[in-house]
């Protein structure tokens, strides 16, 4: 509940904000608005195939990755 009331008390003061902005300066918001939904999908996206990654050629275990290291150090 207290993330809702948070919510709606940062969408208010954002609002009351962008009743005074220039256009220019709303364009500009709508544009990183965009861009950050756009990453959140990629990310989405590369999640989704990293599971699938994972289901289909396993994963490796922390002893391997620690020899793996110790082999590129020396």
């Amino acid at each position: 509940m207290e993330t809702t009331t948070t919510k709606q008390t940062l969408l208010k003061a954002i609002y009351a904000e962008l009743e005074t902005a220039y256009d220019d300066t709303l364009q500009e918001i709508l544009e990183l608005l965009l861009i950050r939904k756009q990453e959140d999908e990629e990310d989405e996206r590369d999640f989704e195939e990293g599971l699938k990654d994972v289901a289909k050629n396993g994963t490796f275990s922390w002893e391997e990755i620690k020899q793996n290291l110790k082999k590129d150090v020396a």
